[in-house]
Parts: structure tokens; sequence; C-alpha cells
């Protein structure tokens, strides 16, 4: 695969997902990008706006395994990990995995877990393994984690600490779509929901591909101080108590390779690392006066401040 077969990847899955998940091209763009970079993804919005139906049109449109599994007060971290069971047939224990041993994670309403279970998909998001009872397997390839959050609700929910937020590459909202894109959707859903007809359009070995190539997407000095800069910004701002911990400053590189590869580049602009700045950076922002995961507006607010305060760097044509 090359950077035009990317794009033209990029290009199917949109029309795929778009069947099922009517004018949300730039949210449907923005997963594209983690699954790419190897991120996990926070959609968080108001219930019935199709966070569920958007990871399903994902799971669908890839030849990959799909899991479910509804975040409750009383699910287990064993029902997530897995256990080991005493097989009276095999007089042996044998190791039965749990939900997240799948390519696509469904984590649906995740802050209504204990911190206890959440806290049983950090090493799994982050160093794609999971150890039970001292023993390490490793997580399928690719593995993507997309959590569900209504931000709404706040009884019965348990707010993710700051190390889990910080493990979602990207933390994105759907909101409610347009007058055209809520007809077209009423249309398309009046019979039967597409979901049901929507077909694999790549498969696992397709998206490893992709995210090799995406890793080789080129950064220029110019680009990383940039990056570098931004992210020294958050640091440094008199509004924020938290800045954008070395982990974002990766994952906004990363994001900006993936963003230039579905433009068909094979090199970082500044303007790839504006177009993901936001949705990387402002869940992993505290701003003074608020808790981590709340103020979302004024922490964007705040974040466009020092894009805007931030020199772009003027980019020598030495690409080629």
């Amino acid at each position: 695969m090359n950077i035009q077969g990317l794009h033209d990847l990029t290009a199917a899955l949109k029309e795929n997902i778009g069947k099922a998940i009517m004018g949300k091209e730039e949210q449907i763009e923005k997963i594209l990008l983690c699954l790419y970079a190897g991120g996990h993804i926070l959609l968080e919005d108001i219930p019935g706006t199709g966070k569920t139906t958007l990871a399903k049109a994902l799971a669908c449109s890839l030849d990959c395994t799909f899991k479910r599994i509804q975040f409750t007060p009383d699910l287990l971290p064993s029902e997530l990990t897995g256990i080991n069971y005493y097989n009276q047939k095999e007089q042996a224990f044998q190791f039965r995995p749990g939900a997240i041993f799948t390519h696509i994670l469904l984590a649906d309403e995740i802050n209504r877990a204990t911190p206890r279970t959440q806290s049983s998909l950090l090493e799994c998001m982050e160093e794609r393994q999971c150890t039970v009872d001292g023993v390490t397997y490793p997580m399928s390839q690719p593995f993507l984690v997309i959590a569900t959050q209504n931000p709404v609700e706040i009884q019965g929910t348990f707010p993710l600490p700051e190390a889990q937020l910080d493990r979602f590459f990207m933390k994105l909202s759907l909101g409610y779509p347009g007058p055209e894109e809520e007809q077209s959707m009423l249309t398309a859903y009046r019979e039967a929901a597409p979901l049901a007809s929507l077909s694999p359009v790549c498969s696992d070995q397709d998206i490893l591909k992709a995210q090799k190539l995406t890793a080789q997407v080129r950064v220029s000095r110019p680009v990383s101080g940039y990056l570098v800069a931004l992210a020294g910004a958050t640091r440094r701002h008199e509004k924020i108590r938290l800045g954008l911990s070395p982990r974002g400053s990766l994952a906004l590189m990363r994001a900006s390779q993936a963003k230039a590869a579905v433009q068909g580049r094979d090199f970082v602009l500044p303007d790839d690392v504006k177009a993901v700045f936001l949705d990387v950076a402002a869940h992993r922002i505290i701003c003074r006066g608020y808790q981590m995961g709340q103020g979302d507006a004024a922490v964007r607010e705040i974040l466009s401040q020092i894009l805007d305060q931030t020199p772009t760097p003027i980019e020598p044509q030495e690409q080629a």
C-alpha cells in the first residue's frame, strides 16, 4: 500500500460508514485518523446521537472481530480481561479470554463502571497487552477501543481519572444532525437499519499496512518544533493547571501524520497539526477552576488562542 492507496481506502471507509451515519464526514475521518495512528477514541455526547451506531458501522466496514460490552457499576475487571478457570474434564486450569480480546472493542458508557474496572483497560490501551494472574497475553492487531459516555447524566457514574483520559487519542462529539441530514436519516432508516446491509471494504491486514504507512510520514524539524511549542504553551498558560503531557505530544504528532496521509502527502504540514490539535489536546488539559474532563468549551477557547498566538513555521520546499 502507498499513500494513494491509503487515500482511496479512507474514501471507501468514509462512504461505507456514511451509509449509517449521515452528515458526520468530519467525525468519521477523525475516527479513521485514530485507527491509522493506533489510538483509541472517547465519544462523549448526549444519548441518541449515534455513538454506538458509528462504532458498529466502523466494525461492519472492517473485516475484523468486534465486541461490545455495557459498562455498569457491577461489571468486574475479569469480564474484560478474562479469567483462569479449572476445567474438570482436562484436570487443569485454562484461560478464558475476556471481551478485550478483539480487534474493535466498544466500551459503552464507560463512566458507569467503577474505577477498579476502568483501570483494567489501562495496560491494554497503552501497551497492547493484558496480564492475568502473572501471565501476559498480547492484544489483537489492530486493536481499537471506542468508549462512549454521556456528559449530562452524572448519577451512578464514575468520572474517568486523568491517567485514563490521557490514554484516549481523541475525544470527539457527534452533535445533532442538520435538518437535511436528519431527513436523510429518517428516509434511510424507514424500513430497516442500514447497518444490516453494510459489508467490509478492507481487512485487518489493510489497516496494519495503513498504520505502518502512517508511521513513515515525515515530520520535519520545523514542524516538530511547532508541536513542542504548542505543548509548551499549554504548560505555561496562566489559566491552565495541567498542560499537555509528553504522551499528548506524541499523540499530536501521530494524528498529524495520519492527517497528512489521508490528504495524500508523505510529509506533515503545520496545517495538519492545527486540524487535529483541539481534538487531541482538549481532554488532556485541566483549566483552573475545573476538574479534568470538565469545562470543555473553556479549554477549547484557550487552546484556540494558543493556536493563534503560536508562530506557524514556514516549511521549506524540501519534501520531494
